[in-house]
Parts: C-alpha cells; structure tokens; sequence
C-alpha cells in the first residue's frame, strides 16, 4: 500500500459487502492528494477520548486541519465525489418400473431443489435490498443529501441522530447531548457520552441512542473497526477451527464474546442481556454450544404439520408393514399349503420377484400415504405470499412471520404516522391572553411576543427539520426531518416570518447547550449567548410537562407576569383540554435568562429546566389518514382487537382513537396513561404481576403518555396471559429505537420502513415500507391465506391418500396384485400433487378471509368440514374404483385384469381404474378450493391462471401417459367412448361436492378433528436450553414435578373446586377444555368412575413436567 492514500483508497465503501457502482477514480489521483495516510487514519481510530484527543492535536492541530487535509469542511462537508474503487470480478422390461421410480423421484427432488434455490435467492435480493436502502445523510458542497451507505467516503461530513447506525467510523466535529451504544463493539451496555472536547471518536456499528450532531468520516468499510472484526472473522475461521481441536480454554471464551458481540449488533442490542451464573467460563462454553445448533421456534402452523405429518407417516407405515404381511402369508398359504407345492431350488428365483413384488406394493401403500407435497405446499405458498406481499407494502424478514399474521389476535399500533399522517399542522394557538381558534394574523399578536416565538421556533427545533418547496407544482411543501418540529416552522411561515435568516445568525455550531427530547424529558431545551455574555434558554415540549416547570407567562402587552398552579388549572381546564379533545398535541414554548456569572451547571438539567416563561401554547393537529377507520373496522369484523399505544396525552390520544373507530359510544373501554397502568400493575414492592395486568388487558384500547417500557410490558402481558381460552397472538408496530424491545416480544413486530429507524428496522419481523395501518390489514390477509392454502392443500391430498391406501390395500389382499401400480402411484402422488401444491397455494386472498374470526394456536389443521369433505369423497371414489375393479370387465365388455400373472402386458380394465381415479383427483382439485363449506367452488377461479393452467396441464399429460404410456406407465391405450365414461365419473365429483355441502356438519356427531397445534402443556425449546447440557430429560421431568407439586399443594383448594364442577358437568371433555394449562393434560383422561379419579388425575397434572409456569385455575 503506497504511503499516501488516493481518493479512491480512502473511499473504501465496503466494497467486501456492497456491489459498487461508477468508476474507480484511484489512478487518476496522485500520490500525495491527501495530507495523511490511511495507516494513520487506522491508528487514529483505534484510540479513544482524551488520548484521541491528543493524537489530533499532535498530528495535525485541530479537527479543522484534518478536515483541510481530507479535503472537507466542517461546515460544506465534502467536494465533489467520484465513485470509490469497483468490485472486480464476482433386455427385460423389467428395469423400466425401476428406472420410472428413480426418474419421478429425480423429477420431485429437483422442482424442490429448485424451489429452495429461488426461495434463497429471493430472500437474498431482499435482504440486498434493506441493506442498499439504508441511507445517510451528508454534507456535499453546502447540501444536506441522502446518499447510500455504500458510497459514504472518507471526508464526508456526516450528519448523525438519534436512532442511527453509524455506517463509519469518524471524529465528531459538534454534538448536542451525545450518546452512543458501543455495546456491539465493546460488551457493555452503558451509553457513551461523546463531545467535540472530550471523547470525539464515533464507531461503525454503535447506535445512536440520544442527541445528534456531525461527523468527520475517517474510515470506510474495511478499514472500519466493524470492518476490521469482519475480516478478522473471514481470516481466522480457520485457525479458530485447529485452536478449537486442541481444546484451548481461552480462544474458546474469546471467540464466543466475538459470537455475543455479533449477536448484540443490532436490535438486540436493546434488550438487557440475561446474567449468567459465576462459573464464566463454563457459561461461555455452553452459550458457544448453543450458538452453534441455532434453535427457532417453530411457527404455529409447522408445529400443527410436523404433529400431522408424524401420525399420516406412523398410519402409513402399519398399513404397509400390514400389506406385506398378508401378501405374504397369502402367497405362502396357498402355494405351500392349499397346493401343496415344495419349494425346488430351480423356483427361487421366481418365489423371489414374487416377494420383490409383494415389497413393491408395500412401499407404494407407504409411498401414497404419506404427503411428500406437503412440506413443498408450505415451501410455495409463504414464498408467493411473501413476493406478492412487497407489492402490498410489507417487506417480511422472517418467512414465517407471514403465517403467524394470519393468526394475530391483537394489534398494538403507534398513533403518528402510522395511524395518522405524520404531517403536522399548527391549528390553533394560546398567545398574548388569547386563545386563537385558527392561526392569527401577525397583527394580532405583540411584536415582543412573536420576535421570541420566531426566536424560540428557529433556533429550538433540530437544524435538520426544514420546510423544502413541493417536489410538484401545486403540492404540499415538503417537511424535512422531525414532523412535530416542522409543523412549527411552518406556522412561522403562516405568520409571514422566515426561521433561514435566524439560523444563518446562530448556526449550530453557536449553540451552547442543547438537551435534545427523548421519551423521558419529554421536551427539548436550547441554550444560546446573548451578546451581552448572559445565556437565554429556549424549551418545547409537551404542555402538561412543560406547564409545571413555568413561573410566568407573557402577558396581553408583551410584558411578563406570574403564572401560578391555579393560574395553571385554570389554562389547562380552558385551553389544553379543549385542543386536546379535538385530537389537537398541545405543545408549550416557553424560555428563561440565565446570568453568565457564576455559570450555571448545565449538568443539572432539572436546576436550568424550570422557572420559565411560557410565551405560547400551540395545538398540533395530525390528520387521522383517510384509509384507516375503513381497516380498523375490517380488523374488528375479523376479530382482531386494535389498541393504541402512543406518547402523545390522553385527550389527543382518545380523541384520534374515536376518529378512527378504535373506541366507540357505549362500549366497554379503558383509557389510560402509562403512570396509572404502572400503578396498577405493580404490587406493593413495585413488581409487575401478571393477574393485575389480566384485570386490565382485554378491556384497553388507548394507552397514552406511555414509554417504550410500558409497550414492552403491555405486549408481554397480553402474550403470557391466560385469561382467555386461547393464547394471543400480538402484532405490534413501532419507529422508534426505543421500541425493539417491543417489536422483538411481539409475535411480529412492524417496523415503518420510512420514519422507522435502523435499530427498529432490525428488530421487526415485517417492515412497512409506506409506515400506513391499511398495510397490516392486508398482512393479516395474507397470513390467513397461506394458511387456508395450506388447509386446501391438505383436504386434496388427504383424499388422494385415503382412496389410495384403501384401494392399494385391499386390491392387494383380494387380487393378490395392486390396480394401481407403482409408477402410476408415484404420477399421482409426487407430480400430480406438486403441481396440485403449486395450483392450490397460489391462490390469491379475498376480502372474505377478514369476515371470520382469528383460527388461534390450538384450532386443528383439519375442521370438521374438511373431514366432512375428505371421507365424502373419498367415499365416492372407493365406489366407483371398487365397482370398476370387480365389475369393470362387464360393464366395458373387455377382458378380466385380476390375477393377472407376473411380467403380463397392461389390461385395459387396470387402465381405466388408473384413468378414472386420477380424474376423479383432478375434479376433486377444483372441489378442495374451499373448505368451509362453500356451494361455488368456481368463485374467483379465474384470478387464478397457475391453477387454471396446471389443471390443464395435467390433464393434456394424463392423456399422454394413458394413450402412449405403455409398459412403463402400465397403461393401455383406451377409446373414446371409454374416456368419456372417466370423465364422466370425474365430473360425477363436482356435483357429488354439492351432496356433501348440503349435509350439516353438526350432524356428523362421529367426526374427529386432526392436526391440532402444540398443547398449550408442551415446553417450549427455550425453557429446556438452559438444563440440556446438565440433566438429561427423566431428571429434568422430575426436578420440574417437584416444583410443580409443591405449587399443586397450595391450590389443593381450588382443584376441589374443579372436582365439583365436573361432578355437575355433563360432558367431562368439555369442563376440562374450559381449564387452564394446569389441567390440560387431562384431555387423555377418558373413563372417571369416580371423584378420587378426578382428584389423582389433577395432581399429577400439576406434577407434570409439561406445565411451563403452574397458571392459576379459574
């Protein structure tokens, strides 16, 4: 590396991470362009506070010179720009049923290799997508612009806020109230403070998590310190390996903090981080254990498959272990015994393929039982939802979060941008003793007064917030940065004054003093000095905070006079409330002077926050968005329950929740503020319990002035309550840094793509890309589409698999032979119902799915009407293949197929079961589009081409394998009056359909339901992470039983109580259904004879290993 670095060195833009765009302007520049080198920039960022400070002084003086030698400005940031460097370089006919096999199976692993390659590949584009839309903002030539974080170089002035991840390293040249987390580099989760004077080094990769400021960039992608570590763990991987062999204590525990480092970067950066116990080292080893085998949960409907999947599989390998047997036992009997035969030497061979023979069938009774479509129906279906998804709005992270939305019992949704525009407007205003119902003419108001609402708005609102001229002609002018402080500069502007020239005055880097808002102050403080050397502190912020903190107030005239608690009362009573019930956030500016001497300690915000004088009150309005009322009523028709959580106060809060349908005339609502619902959820030592959070939950709509802890512990609450019958499913939206806790509990968490910051970003499941509430809406519709796709999915194949197994069952035990053969079985069973999969779980989702209630965690895959639906048919295909099979030959006046013996030519009747059993499945595909009972299975069928064209195909095959199939297929050409006799059975389906539908499924009192979720008893993977390593599983069932008797005998009491509920009850199942978690292994209790039973039955329920937390009974 030469000893001066080019621009094109210095602009190192992560060219290891992102594709890079434009030319490489490297040999353009010369040697010695640049006044440092960038070994010197790497040494200069290793180094911390006052020793960074030092080195800058030492080197180069001050940061003004370094920014000269890099050819930047503090204040114009950096020149022209050319692209960084660019990314270089990137004899029998026997074999033919074998040979048939392995080609289906080839053709089946292959459309499913394939399937995971485009999958992969599309969330690979996706995730490329979310990192080139991350964005900063710098200084070029004078201009604030958005750029990508891959073409940020070293030079740039950066402008950094809170919620940012920084992408680069560099010095900060002016700050307001910095912290940084620099617990993804360092481990530890206290917030640095950075300041121009004292520690200026900002990192890649920490967060921003108060104040803002600008910054120098120094070094870019893999000279970054994030960058170092990256290739650190590129090169080292292999060593790491050799090290680990040896077994050596330290790189082990060293390598695993790296693995806790990675893992923190990001949302989880958020989250406190568990203690883990004295023993460190072995604790690390564990944790590296763990890191290695990545556990997910699994999503509700894959809990409900796997169950599924595991009983057809168990079903179908006895009906094929059965098959065998009496196969065998038939041929042995009746050669050997009935006939009387010896076996001779010279036979074996042909005793053998007999036996081949017989094993075939088994496997094929075993390959149609189990739906080897089913994972692929998954696989396709959350692939095309989530594609489809982006065209609606919805960027999905995690495929599965896709599904869990379908189930989402709750929202818990912010209220500014996402409910509501996020496009503020000063409405009306409290000025000079007067309340101004819309914005007064600057006439109106005292010349004192409006000088210092002009003075307090320009200089006290971020300098980042501006008001720019419409994109189009005729538009609304476009608002830049914070919105709050953009509807204040905009009523500066309705009063005909400028906030440009009050800022060129003061520029920000004349600012003394600034407390930037965060969701604790709740308001924002600038301190500026007065040119006779005194210090004017300006303040906003909400008025009921800001209000308390005032003294006095300026007057009709001008003038300023006392404003005491009743004066107070009486403002809030006749002005606040009045804007706030309007939906109106009242906003309070106020200012104080402060003497130069003795300096005041600015440390001590709640010494210099106070005694202020209130100049104007303002009510903010922010415009419900003209969608949202018609979504939320969907979402409550759907029977999903919208709550607002939000910080704004609690009369804008419920004022906008009535504008928007959340809360309604005479129903039964809360409404409520974060520091009431903290008091009622606490117990006297100020821990949270969750029956007090039962008591409030399912009646709250509105919770306002709430921080992001109240979020968190709502949604938590809501999560883990047992209230309810079934367990909730919460979705929850948020922007802010603060809310990744929230985001990461919830069972998908919403990030808004645009307001949303990268730590929120990180942290969801699902990112809104136009932060609008309708989107969820539609999030939710797909959801339960993938899940009804896959309910289809299953009503079609189960009823090919039920006719199958019954039909290669007993035509076997009966004929000695399978009707259908091998070959055909796997046409049927792996093409047929991949292409069945593709055609039924690209159905696109109707208005419809929002009419019925949420399926929740424990609903069964199977309802009662797709059971209905599958033994129905499945009926009226052993019928007719029974009737074809024994009757067959009569019926079409052709030749016997049955006892057919070995190698012998295909029959035309084998032929026609083959034929008529496979249309009867292709009419039956049409059937399985609905599956609650619906009449007009052709609705919409048309919006489908997939499914409309794969029905064809299929069938324009099946012609082609019946008619010139031959051997391979087992298939002998038929004419036309005996294909019109299939079809005709085939159709017979449809209206066989209308039969089925017109039966009430109350009626089917025998029915039982399949495919139940995970019982609400079973722990959870997390809950046994902790002990795997330790116990093994009967001691940890027993560690587990002993805690929960002991808990089991404090509520000896309340099981009596259950016991005499069942003594009354009728149905037994039914009273236990009703039960919490506790008693919920009782399901398999059938026989009571009497109470006793009933009594050792729940002990040892409470004794049971599967029950997670010992839920109080009702």
């Amino acid at each position: 590396m030469s000893t001066t670095a080019t621009m094109g060195e210095m602009a190192n833009s992560a060219v290891e991470f992102y594709p890079k765009r434009g030319g490489g302007g490297a040999e353009a520049n010369h040697a010695g362009d640049f006044g440092v080198t960038l070994e010197e920039l790497r040494s200069l960022m290793e180094l911390r506070g006052a020793e960074a400070l030092q080195k800058i002084q030492d080197s180069y003086g001050d940061v003004e010179d370094l920014c000269q030698r890099l050819k930047s400005s503090s204040s114009n940031g950096c020149g022209n720009v050319s692209g960084g460097a660019e990314d270089e370089g990137e004899a029998e006919a026997g074999w033919i049923e074998g040979a048939a096999i392995l080609l289906s199976v080839i053709c089946v692993v292959l459309v499913t290799a394939f399937n995971d390659w485009s999958k992969e590949k599309q969330f690979r584009g996706l995730q490329s997508r979310i990192e080139l839309e991350q964005r900063f903002a710098v200084v070029r030539n004078g201009n604030v612009i958005q750029i990508p974080v891959a073409e940020m170089v070293v030079g740039d002035m950066a402008q950094v806020k809170y919620g940012d991840l920084l992408p680069a390293d560099g010095v900060l040249i002016q700050g307001n109230d910095l912290q940084i987390d620099e617990s993804s580099l360092t481990g530890e989760s206290d917030h640095v403070r950075k300041s121009a004077d004292k520690d200026p080094m900002l990192l890649s990769g920490t967060h921003v998590m108060e104040g803002s400021g600008r910054m120098l960039v120094t070094a870019v992608g893999v000279n970054s310190q994030s960058g170092i570590i990256f290739t650190l763990l590129g090169a080292g991987e292999g060593e790491e390996e050799k090290k680990e062999k040896k077994g050596k204590q330290p790189e082990a525990a060293v390598e695993s903090n790296q693995n806790k480092a990675k893992k923190q970067d990001g949302a989880v950066a958020m989250e406190m981080q568990p203690l883990k116990s004295a023993e460190g080292g072995e604790v690390e080893e564990r944790e590296k254990k763990k890191s290695n085998v990545p556990k997910k949960e699994k999503s509700v409907l894959q809990g409900k498959l796997t169950k599924l999947a595991v009983q057809i599989g168990k079903a179908g390998l006895v009906m094929s272990a059965i098959t065998v047997i009496i196969l065998v036992l038939y041929f042995v009997i009746e050669t050997f015994v009935v006939e009387g035969r010896i076996w001779l030497t010279e036979c074996t061979p042909i005793y053998v393929q007999y036996f081949v023979k017989f094993f075939i069938i088994g496997v094929t009774v075993l390959v149609v039982a189990v739906p080897e479509g089913l994972p692929l129906a998954v696989t396709i279906s959350l692939a095309y939802s989530v594609k489809k998804m982006m065209k609606d709005n919805n960027l999905v992270r995690h495929l599965d979060a896709c599904e869990t939305m379908g189930n989402a019992t709750a929202i818990c949704s912010d209220k500014t941008g996402t409910l509501t525009t996020n496009r503020m407007t000063v409405v009306q205003a409290y000025l000079n003793d007067q309340h101004f119902r819309e914005i007064p003419d600057p006439s109106q108001i005292n010349p004192i007064t409006l000088e210092m609402i002009v003075n307090a708005i320009s200089i006290n609102c971020a300098y980042t917030s501006k008001i720019m001229p419409p994109d189009v002609e005729g538009g609304l002018p476009k608002q830049v940065g914070n919105k709050t402080e953009c509807g204040l500069l905009g009523f500066l502007l309705e009063l005909k004054r400028d906030y440009v020239p009050v800022r060129e005055q003061i520029p920000e880097e004349k600012l003394y003093k600034v407390y930037t808002f965060n969701s604790v102050r709740k308001s924002m403080s600038t301190v500026v000095q007065m040119p006779d050397g005194s210090f004017r502190l300006y303040s906003k912020g909400a008025s009921e905070i800001l209000l308390k903190k005032c003294s006095s107030i300026l007057g009709a005239n001008g003038e300023t006079r006392s404003f005491k608690p009743r004066d107070r009362d009486e403002m809030v009573k006749k002005v606040i409330e009045p804007m706030a019930c309007e939906g109106l956030r009242t906003i309070c500016i106020g200012y104080r002077d402060l003497p130069c001497d003795p300096e005041p300690e600015w440390d001590n915000e709640a010494e210099i926050v106070t005694n202020l004088t209130c100049i104007a009150v303002v009510g903010i309005e922010d415009p419900v968005r003209p969608e949202v009322p018609e979504a939320i009523r969907k979402c409550q028709r759907a029977g999903i329950t919208v709550r607002m959580v939000t910080g704004d106060n609690i009369n804008t809060a419920r004022a906008i929740a009535a504008k928007c349908g959340i809360i309604q005339p005479g129903d039964d609502f809360l409404c409520m503020e974060g520091k009431d619902f903290n008091r009622r959820i606490r117990n006297e030592k100020g821990e949270i319990e969750q029956e007090r959070i039962d008591k409030i939950w399912p009646k709250l709509r509105v919770l306002a002035r709430s921080s992001p802890t109240d979020k968190h512990t709502l949604v938590k609450g809501i999560i883990d309550s047992t209230v309810l019958e079934q367990r909730q499913v919460v979705a929850v939206t948020g922007d802010g840094t603060n809310d990744g806790p929230a985001l990461k509990k919830a069972d998908v968490g919403f990030a808004m793509g645009i307001a949303g910051t990268d730590v929120a970003k990180e942290a969801s499941d699902i990112i809104l890309t136009d932060d609008n509430f309708s989107s969820i809406v539609k999030a939710v519709m797909w959801g339960r589409n993938v899940y009804d796709s896959i309910s289809k999915f299953l009503q079609f194949q189960l009823t090919v698999n039920v006719v199958a197994v019954i039909v290669a069952f007993t035509g076997a035990c009966i004929t000695q032979d399978s009707p259908l053969k091998a070959v055909q079985m796997l046409w049927v069973n792996l093409i047929m119902d991949t292409f069945a999969s593709l055609a039924l779980a690209t159905e696109p989702p109707t208005e419809a799915l929002l009419l019925r209630k949420p399926y929740g965690r424990n609903n069964p895959l199977i309802s009662l009407t797709m059971m209905k639906n599958i033994l129905g048919h499945g009926v009226y295909q052993l019928v007719i293949i029974f009737t074809l099979l024994f009757a067959g030959e009569k019926i079409f006046n052709i030749d016997n197929g049955r006892y057919a013996p070995l190698h012998s030519p295909p029959s035309e009747h084998y032929t026609i079961i083959f034929n008529t059993f496979v249309l009867m499945q292709l009419f039956n595909e049409i059937n399985a589009r609905k599956i609650h009972g619906e009449r007009n299975v052709f609705d919409g069928i048309f919006g489908n081409p997939i499914f409309c064209s794969i029905v064809l195909g299929t069938f324009g095959v099946q012609i082609v394998i019946v008619q010139f199939g031959g051997k391979p297929f087992s298939c002998a050409p038929l004419n036309v009056e005996q294909w019109l006799w299939c079809l005709f059975v085939g159709v017979g389906e449809l209206l066989w359909g209308q039969v089925i539908a017109t039966v009430p499924t109350s009626h089917l009192k025998c029915l039982k339901e399949a495919g139940h979720g995970p019982g609400v008893d079973e722990m959870t993977e997390d809950e046994l992470a902790d002990d795997e390593e330790e116990i093994d599983h009967a001691e940890r069932e027993l560690r587990r039983g002993q805690i929960l008797w002991f808990r089991g005998l404090n509520r000896i009491q309340t099981q009596m109580e259950v016991v005499s509920t069942f003594k009354r009850s009728g149905s037994f199942q039914g009273a236990v259904r009703r039960r919490s978690s506790v008693l919920s292994q009782l399901h398999d209790v059938t026989n009571i004879s009497t109470p006793t039973h009933v009594v050792l039955s729940t002990a040892n329920a409470s004794a049971a290993p599967g029950n997670a937390g010992g839920e109080s009974v009702p």
